[in-house]
C-alpha cells in the first residue's frame, strides 16, 4: 500500500500574482474616489434597505465570490461533520476566546500607550474601538476565497462559517460593548441580520438549488468539469472589484490620514499572524487534516470587514477613527491573508508529516 501525498495545487498565473493585482486595485480605487467623488458618493449610498449600512454593489460582488464555493458543497455530507468536531472547536476557540481579547490588548498597548505621543486621546479611543469591532467579527465572505486558494474542504469551511455566524448574532454586540467599555454602544441588529442574509443565506440557497438541479439534469462529471470552472475567473474579478470599491469609498480617509494608517496597520498585522499561527499549530497538534486546518487558520485570522466597516460607520460616523481602523483592516488583511495562504500551501508537507486520524 503506497503512502502517496497529493501535491498542493499549483496556482495559475493570475492567482500567483494576486497580491500584485490587489495592490493595483487599491491604487485604482483610491484614484477613482479622488477623481470621481460624485459617482463614488452615489455608489456608497446604495444600501440593502434603509439603515442597513450593507452596500449593494459590494454585496453583489461578494455574492459572486461566495456563490461559486457554495456550488461545490455536498450538503448531504454536512451531517457527518459531527464525527469530526476538532477543527471546528479549534476555530471557535480562537475566534471567540482569543482573537477579540488579544486585539483589545494590542489596541490598548499600541494606540493608547506606545503611540500616545502621536495620537490624541479621543482619537486613540476611537481607533481602539474600531480595532475591537474589526476583531469581534469573524470572516464570512472572503474565507471562501482563502479556502479555495488552500484546497480547503468546502463542506467543512461552510460549517465553520455558518456556526461562527450563528454565534456572532448573539455574541458580537456584547463583546464589542464589553471590550469597548462603553455601555451605550448599541450594535444595530439590522446591520447584523442583513449582512448574514446577503452574504450567507442568499448564496447558500442559490448554490444548493443550482447544485441539486444541475446534478440531476447533467450529472456529476459535466457539473464538475464543464460548469464549475466557468466561475473561477468570476470569483477572482469580484474580489478585485470589491477591493477597488472599498478603497474608492474611503479614499479621503486613506490619503489624508496616511500616518494613522501606518500606525493602525501594526496591531492588525500582529493579530493576523498570531491568530493564524495559533490556529494552524493547534490544528496540527490535534491531528486535523490540512484541508480543514488551512481554512480554519484563515478564518481564525481574518475578519468580517464588510460588517465591521458598516458597524463602525453606524456607531461613530464615516469619517471617524473607528471607521478608518476597520478600513485599514481591509488594506492590511487581503495582502497578508494571501501570504498566509502561501505559507499554508508551502508547509503542507511539514503539516502532514504526522499521521492524521479520521476522528477530527
Amino acid at each position: 500500500m503506497s503512502n502517496t501525498v497529493n501535491p498542493p495545487k499549483r496556482l495559475a498565473f493570475f492567482e500567483r500574482y494576486l497580491t500584485v493585482w490587489v495592490l493595483v486595485c487599491m491604487v485604482v480605487g483610491v484614484a477613482f474616489g479622488k477623481l470621481l467623488p460624485g459617482v463614488t458618493s452615489s455608489l456608497s449610498k446604495l444600501e440593502f434597505g434603509q439603515g442597513s449600512q450593507v452596500n449593494v454593489p459590494i454585496g453583489l460582488l461578494l455574492w459572486l465570490m461566495i456563490y461559486p464555493m457554495m456550488l461545490k458543497v455536498d450538503f448531504s455530507a454536512i451531517g457527518g461533520l459531527a464525527k469530526r468536531p476538532k477543527g471546528l472547536l479549534v476555530t471557535l476557540f480562537v475566534n471567540w476566546l482569543v482573537k477579540p481579547f488579544s486585539m483589545a490588548l494590542l489596541a490598548w498597548v499600541f494606540m493608547q500607550q506606545m503611540f500616545a505621543h502621536w495620537i490624541e486621546p479621543e482619537m486613540a479611543r476611537q481607533y481602539t474601538a474600531g480595532l475591537i469591532i474589526l476583531a469581534a467579527a469573524p470572516c464570512t465572505a472572503m474565507v471562501f476565497v482563502w479556502s479555495y486558494l488552500t484546497d480547503g474542504d468546502p463542506v467543512y469551511t461552510l460549517v465553520q462559517v455558518a456556526v461562527n455566524d450563528l454565534i456572532m448574532l448573539g455574541l458580537f454586540a456584547p463583546i464589542v460593548m464589553l471590550l469597548c467599555g462603553v455601555a451605550n454602544v448599541i450594535v444595530p441588529p439590522k446591520v447584523l441580520i442583513t449582512s448574514v442574509v446577503v452574504f450567507i443565506v442568499i448564496p447558500l440557497v442559490a448554490g444548493w438549488l443550482t447544485h441539486t438541479l444541475l446534478l440531476k439534469a447533467h450529472g456529476k462529471d459535466w457539473f464538475e468539469k464543464n460548469f464549475l470552472p466557468k466561475f473561477h475567473p468570476v470569483m477572482m474579478w469580484a474580489l478585485l472589484l470589491t477591493l477597488a470599491l472599498i478603497f474608492a469609498f474611503q479614499a479621503d480617509n486613506l490619503t489624508t490620514k496616511w500616518f494613522a494608517v501606518i500606525l493602525l496597520a501594526i496591531p492588525i498585522l500582529i493579530q493576523v499572524y498570531f491568530n493564524s499561527s495559533l490556529t494552524y499549530l493547534l490544528m496540527r497538534r490535534f491531528k486535523v487534516p490540512h484541508n480543514v486546518a488551512a481554512p480554519g487558520a484563515l478564518i481564525g485570522a481574518s475578519n468580517f470587514f464588510e460588517l465591521a466597516v458598516a458597524v463602525a460607520i453606524t456607531l461613530f460616523g464615516p469619517s471617524s477613527g473607528a471607521a478608518l481602523a476597520c478600513v485599514v483592516g481591509v488594506l492590511v488583511e487581503v495582502p497578508v491573508m494571501l501570504s498566509v495562504c502561501k505559507i499554508c500551501n508551502q508547509s503542507r508537507g511539514w503539516y502532514e508529516h504526522r499521521p492524521v486520524v479520521a476522528n477530527t
